[in-house]
């Protein structure tokens, strides 16, 4: 008698979620991620990819037409079936819920022990990412957290079976993104991870390789982190006659543990309401500008001079300069140490660069850590107000930003 032995049912160690908006003028350069993930499935068969890919280039079409490609890559394989459709509004908050929604069932099918969500495409800081052309312009910051804890509760909903899943990781192929605000909105969200950099990025940027990297350290945050950086920190993209650059000035991992997000949002929110109150003394108002101009804000390349993000300081570099300055009250001192340790907590890796092309002699040494909006004078609030908002989000109006900018700016 034959008998037919059962098959073993496929897991993986990770499901990894591309969100790539090219409809805009990233679409060819930044389109090597896509190349860079089919790669990476060819190297490490534990990996499974879910892609939506919205281009005109060349790709499973002809060039020249606008349309969304969705479909999986596995174990190096041609994907076995490509969804053509046309162009998604990737800004689009219900959109990209689907999209989280439907890597989350992969990852169910898959038996993955960790999913993440890559998402490629111009950020914003506070003003949020996912700059769409012909869409709804740019998915605020909240919701594009929102978007992830909506495509949870869909996934939960068709499989409650698997509930508990959820998204472990982003990673943030846009500019400015390691910010206090989008750490605290992932972290409601439940996502446990942020890669991210707190200044611009040059595209084609975060190379997908590092879902190798979280594949390969599910079980060892640190060590995922620091791999992770490295790999963005290493990565050399060809510009011929110009010759090579990096993707990044500065880049971190975090943990978004929901208790230190807690912590720093309290002790932001103490912080706050402490200088808030020194700042009505013409001294110490004086001495809270000075520390703050001390610290330069993104983006720092001498040719951005029209760009809003100069009051987008390292959160952990300006907390530390108030917490030193003796001309502070010993209650400002005292919560800005506080706040810089809360944060400093969630910092598992950082990297920097000594050379970064377009920056010139830029220094990036206190760039370790997310950003913080801190502006010290009235253009410096919201200066590209309505289009993009830096100010329009849960942390800032939380931890009363808004009261301390009205009286140091």
């Amino acid at each position: 008698m034959i008998v037919t032995a059962p098959l073993e049912r496929r897991t993986r160690a990770l499901e990894f979620g591309i969100y790539r908006d090219g409809d805009n003028n990233l679409d060819q350069i930044q389109s090597r991620t896509i190349t860079q993930a089919v790669a990476a499935s060819d190297e490490e068969h534990a990996i499974q990819f879910t892609i939506e890919d919205t281009t005109s280039r060349r790709g499973f079409e002809p060039a020249h037409v606008l349309r969304t490609e969705s479909y999986m890559l596995e174990d190096g394989a041609q994907p076995k079936h490509v969804e053509i459709s046309p162009p998604h509004d990737m800004s689009s908050r219900e959109n990209l819920a689907h999209f989280v929604a439907r890597t989350l069932d992969n990852a169910q099918s898959a038996q993955a022990a960790q999913t993440w969500i890559d998402l490629i495409d111009h950020g914003a800081g506070d003003g949020g990412g996912l700059e769409s052309d012909h869409g709804l312009g740019i998915m605020r910051e909240d919701d594009m957290a929102g978007a992830i804890a909506d495509g949870v509760a869909l996934h939960a909903k068709t499989h409650p079976e698997d509930a508990s899943r959820r998204v472990d990781g982003v990673v943030a192929n846009q500019c400015l993104m390691a910010t206090l605000g989008f750490e605290s909105a992932l972290s409601r969200a439940g996502v446990r991870f942020l890669a991210a950099s707190p200044e611009t990025m040059l595209a084609p940027g975060v190379p997908t390789g590092v879902a190798l990297d979280i594949a390969h350290n599910t079980g060892d945050p640190v060590a995922m982190a620091s791999a992770v950086v490295g790999r963005v920190m290493s990565e050399r993209y060809d510009a011929g006659a110009a010759g090579q650059f990096g993707p990044a000035a500065a880049f971190d991992v975090f943990d978004l543990d929901p208790k230190k997000i807690a912590g720093i949002e309290t002790s932001v929110r103490t912080l706050d309401a402490a200088l808030t109150k020194a700042a009505r003394t013409r001294t110490d108002r004086a001495a809270i500008r000075e520390d703050a101009k001390a610290i330069a804000g993104m983006v720092r390349f001498p040719g951005a001079t029209t760009l809003p993000w100069r009051a987008d300081r390292p959160a952990l570099a300006l907390y530390g300069t108030f917490a030193e300055d003796g001309r502070l009250g010993a209650e400002v001192r005292s919560a800005a140490r506080s706040a810089a340790d809360a944060i400093g907590s969630t910092v598992l890796a950082h990297g920097e660069s000594d050379a970064f092309a377009p920056f010139h002699d830029a220094d990036y040494s206190d760039a370790a850590g997310p950003t913080v909006h801190f502006p010290v004078t009235g253009a410096q609030i919201d200066s590209w107000a309505p289009e993009v908002s830096e100010t329009d989000n849960a942390f800032y109006k939380a931890v009363g930003a808004e009261k301390l900018a009205k009286v140091v700016a």
